[in-house]
């Protein structure tokens, strides 16, 4: 029996809406979606490898099947999951961040750099916490140590992007699934967070991994 897990974006949770909206669409058809919490208690030490450690972590003891679906940040740590874990068989992913960090720092005026690494912490706003918490200069030296060409695997993939995405340029998508092979890239009109899109994304899942 297929494992499914959801990871949730940077900054975010797992009572996002997405991630509450596809736990709730699973568990109608008696499948249960394994919703991670990748901020542990502990948002200021997150890394891309805490991430990936977490969510290997998770799969069950069987060497049953996983189907890993991910949103931005989190998009991109299934891509490694399934990198190093040939048990992940299939992914979906909404608003991968393939293009981080770049295109995050990109959002950063050098002062604020420069002030991240002086002091060692950078106040990001907290979706789910809805307030600033400081996340640790190793963040950014741990994504360093995962370039996208580090992503060699093909796999059965479907992603699902904004054509308006101001935070991860869909060009990001485009060019990762012009490289691998098992890709099929939904484009959407809408924005990063997709969720005026969330019924479309249950459609593509039923689709592509439930077979509904």
């Amino acid at each position: 029996m297929t494992t499914y897990i959801y990871l949730h974006g940077f900054a975010s949770g797992p009572q996002s809406n997405k991630a509450q909206y596809l736990w709730a669409r699973f568990a109608e058809i008696g499948i249960n979606l394994n919703v991670l919490d990748l901020n542990q208690g502990d948002f200021t030490h997150l890394t891309l490898t805490r991430q990936i450690e977490q969510t290997i972590a998770a799969f069950p003891h069987s060497q049953s099947p996983i189907t890993l679906i991910g949103s931005s940040f989190g998009g991109l740590t299934a891509a490694w999951v399934a990198e190093k874990c040939p048990q992940v068989t299939k992914l979906i992913l909404l608003a991968p961040a393939f293009g981080f960090p770049n295109s995050w720092l990109s959002r950063l005026n050098p002062a604020q750099v420069k002030q991240w690494q002086e002091s060692g912490y950078l106040p990001v706003y907290h979706y789910g916490e809805e307030q600033e918490v400081p996340l640790n200069y190793q963040f950014l030296k741990d994504a360093e140590c995962y370039p996208l060409s580090g992503l060699k695997r093909s796999l059965p993939t479907t992603i699902l992007h904004g054509i308006n995405d101001d935070v991860v340029p869909i060009q990001v998508s485009r060019d990762y699934a012009r490289q691998h092979t098992e890709v099929k890239l939904i484009e959407l009109l809408s924005d990063h967070g997709l969720n005026d899109m969330k019924e479309r994304i249950w459609q593509e899942i039923q689709v592509f991994m439930v077979g509904k």
